[in-house]
C-alpha cells in the first residue's frame, strides 16, 4: 500500500503542461543524436542509460542537448557558471502562466494578451526568459550585475534570433542604477561555445532600505546588503505582469556544495549571499511593498521549505492581497514556489473553509535514530486525541482516523494560524473568531492521517479529507500545518540554518 502511495505523491511533482510530465528525457536518443552527449552517457546498474550528474561537464551538454532538441533553443554557459535542469525551471514558467491565467486577481496589463515579465538575476544561462518566450512567447527583461552573467546572457539571446527581439538583458549597476542593453540585440550572432574572457566582475554593494515592520520573531533574519533587486531596476512607470527569481540559496560556498550528488556549477554571486535566500525575498518583499502594483505577481524560487512559513509571515504583515505557494519536485531536488500580489482582488477573497485543497503532506526529515513511524503515529493519535478528538489508529497500516468537532476546531485555530493553506494560502485582511469562522452546515471534521517511510531517517506524513466537498477543508489545512510543526519539533534534529 505504501508503494502505491507514494507513486500516487510524485504525480504532481511535475507539471502537467511540462514537455517531460509523460515523455522524461530519453538519454539514449540524445546519444544517438547528438555525438557531443554521447561519451557523457552509460548503463546504471539496472541497466537504464543515464550520466553522472556530479559532472559538471555532463550536466551542462544535457541541457543544451534538451533545449536544442524540444526546444530549439542554441545555447552554452562557460565553466563555473549555474547549469539549469531544464524540466524543473519549465515547472516555474508553467506555474507563472497558471497565475496569470487564473480569476483571483483581474489583469492590469495594457498590452492586450502579450504578457512582459522580469527575471531577477537572469545568469548566464537566461533561461527563464529562453523558456518563457520561446514556450509561450513571453517578453522578458532579465537583469544581472555581473560582466559574465550579462555576457553570456546576451550570446545565448542572440544565437536565437526567432525571439531575440522578446528579450532585454538590463545591467543592474551597484549604486541603483540600470543599464539596457541597447545596441546588444543588433542582428550579431555567436558560435555557442566562443572563446572570449568571461571573467568575473564585482558588482559592490548598497544601501539597503529602511527595516519595516515586520514580525519580531523574524528579527534573527540577516539583512541583505548587495546590489539592487527590484527598486533601482525597473524604470520609472514600468508596468510588468510578473517577476521571477532563483535566489542566492545559501549564505556561504561550502553550504552550497553539501550536496555531493549533483554538481550544477554556480559563481559565488548566483548561489550566495549574506541572509541567505531568505534575506533576499525579504528585500524582494520590501521592494513591492513600494512598487506594489508595477508587478502583477511577484514570485520567488524557495529552496528550504522551513522558509516558507516566515516568508508568508512577512508578506500577511505588508498587506497583500493574496499569497499562493506551491512545490516544484524533479528527481532528487524539491524547490518551491512562493508568489504574491498588491492588486486586488476580482471577487472577495474566499474564507479558509471554502478553500479546495483536500490533501496535505509534509516530509519529517533527520528523524532521530531512536524514534520510528510507529513513534510517529502514536505521536499523530495524542496530538489530536489531546484537542478532544476521537482517533481511531491502525498500527499495521500506519493510518490514523480522526474526527474533530465544530467547536473544537474553532478552539485549535484560534490558538494557531489562521486561515494558512500552505499550497493554496489566500489572506484575508479581517480575523474571524469564534463559531462565526465555520458555516452553520458544518458540524464535523473527518480526515484520515498516514504515515510512510521514504528513506531511513525520512517519513511522510500524508492528510486527506474523508469528503472531499467539506467545507472545512481550509480548517483542515491550518490543523495540520500545527501538527506538522509539533512533529519536526518532537522528532527531527535541528538543522543548523
Amino acid at each position: 500500500m505504501g508503494g502505491k502511495k507514494r507513486r500516487r505523491m510524485e504525480r504532481p511533482s511535475i507539471h502537467p503542461r511540462n514537455k517531460y510530465s509523460e515523455n522524461p528525457p530519453d538519454f539514449a536518443l540524445l546519444a544517438s543524436v547528438y555525438p557531443s552527449f554521447k561519451p557523457f552517457v552509460f548503463l546504471n546498474r539496472a541497466g537504464r542509460p543515464t550520466i553522472d550528474w556530479t559532472d559538471f561537464n555532463a550536466t551542462r551538454e544535457l541541457t543544451r542537448v534538451l533545449l536544442l532538441h524540444d526546444h530549439v533553443l542554441t545555447w552554452w554557459i562557460p565553466d563555473g557558471q549555474l547549469c539549469p535542469t531544464v524540466p524543473n525551471r519549465s515547472n516555474y514558467i508553467h506555474w507563472i502562466e497558471d497565475l496569470l491565467a487564473s480569476e483571483i486577481i483581474p489583469k492590469t496589463s495594457t498590452a492586450g494578451d502579450k504578457v512582459r515579465g522580469i527575471d531577477i538575476g537572469t545568469g548566464a544561462n537566461c533561461i527563464y526568459p529562453l523558456l518563457g518566450a520561446s514556450l509561450l512567447g513571453w517578453s522578458f527583461v532579465g537583469t544581472d550585475v555581473t560582466d559574465a552573467a550579462l555576457e553570456w546572457a546576451e550570446r545565448n539571446v542572440s544565437s536565437n534570433p526567432h525571439i531575440s527581439e522578446l528579450i532585454e538583458i538590463r545591467k543592474v549597476e551597484s549604486d541603483g542604477s540600470m543599464s539596457c542593453g541597447e545596441g546588444l540585440h543588433n542582428n550579431e550572432s555567436f558560435n555557442a561555445k566562443g572563446e572570449k574572457d568571461v571573467s568575473e566582475t564585482s558588482a559592490g554593494d548598497t544601501e539597503v532600505l529602511p527595516p519595516s515592520s515586520l514580525h519580531a520573531d523574524l528579527s534573527s533574519t540577516k539583512s541583505y546588503y548587495g546590489p539592487p533587486v527590484l527598486l533601482g531596476v525597473l524604470k520609472d512607470g514600468e508596468k510588468l505582469d510578473f517577476c521571477m527569481c532563483n535566489p542566492p540559496f545559501f549564505e556561504t560556498m561550502e553550504e552550497a556544495g553539501l550536496n555531493p550528488k549533483t554538481s550544477c556549477g554556480g559563481t559565488p554571486k548566483e548561489m550566495v549571499c549574506p541572509g541567505g535566500e531568505k534575506a533576499f525575498i525579504t528585500r524582494m518583499i520590501e521592494d513591492s511593498v513600494v512598487l506594489k502594483q508595477s508587478i502583477r505577481w511577484y514570485t520567488s524560487m524557495v529552496g528550504k521549505k522551513s522558509n516558507l512559513k516566515i516568508l508568508v509571515s512577512k508578506l500577511r504583515d505588508v498587506g497583500v492581497t493574496i499569497v499562493k505557494t506551491t512545490e516544484f519536485v524533479q528527481g532528487q531536488t524539491c524547490r518551491w514556489g512562493i508568489a504574491w500580489s498588491f492588486v486586488p482582488p476580482a471577487r472577495k477573497i474566499i474564507l479558509p473553509h471554502v478553500a479546495e485543497k483536500n490533501n496535505q503532506s509534509f516530509m519529517l526529515e533527520g528523524l532521530q535514530r531512536q524514534f520510528s513511524a510507529i513513534n510517529v503515529l502514536q505521536s499523530v493519535e495524542s496530538f489530536f486525541s489531546t484537542l478532544g478528538a476521537s482517533c481511531k489508529s491502525n498500527a499495521s497500516s500506519f493510518v490514523v482516523d480522526v474526527s474533530i468537532l465544530k467547536d473544537q476546531c474553532n478552539a485549535i485555530l484560534r490558538t494557531g494560524v489562521q486561515g494558512y493553506n500552505e499550497n493554496n494560502y489566500q489572506y484575508m485582511p479581517e480575523t474571524c473568531n469564534g463559531s462565526s469562522c465555520l458555516p452553520s452546515a458544518f458540524e464535523e471534521l473527518c480526515f484520515r492521517i498516514l504515515v510512510f517511510q521514504q528513506i531511513p531517517g525520512t517519513l511522510l506524513v500524508k492528510g486527506s479529507l474523508k469528503d472531499r466537498e467539506s467545507p472545512g477543508s481550509g480548517f483542515f489545512s491550518s490543523i495540520f500545518q500545527q501538527l506538522e510543526e509539533a512533529l519536526k519539533n518532537k522528532f527531527c534534529r535541528e538543522k543548523a540554518f
